[in-house]
């Protein structure tokens, strides 16, 4: 499902036009987004959470010429974990 497709399928169930629905949805990724960059993690029960956390500095294989090593430098990334509801539905 693409973010248009969603957009679009819930403008049609809640009667609204897409362009509103549109900045909603917009609006609410940024929330997320900005929750997590604060507080390090965003719950919604039922559906799961964001959790940012930190990923070490490793070694790595140039893609472009495997036989060179290069070092990946540490950095923060964001984990998502699905909550029971969530789960339980797609089962």
């Amino acid at each position: 499902m693409t973010k248009l497709f969603l957009i679009s399928s819930l403008a049609t169930q809640m009667g609204m036009t897409k362009k509103l629905t549109g900045e909603f949805v917009n609006r609410f990724l940024k929330l997320i987004i900005k929750g997590v960059r604060r507080d390090g993690e965003v719950s919604m029960q039922g559906f799961g959470s964001f959790k940012k956390s930190r990923r070490k500095a490793r070694e790595g294989i140039n893609p472009q010429n495997p036989s060179q090593r290069i070092v990946i430098p540490a950095m923060c990334v964001v984990n998502f974990k699905a909550g029971n509801k969530f789960k339980k539905a797609v089962k």
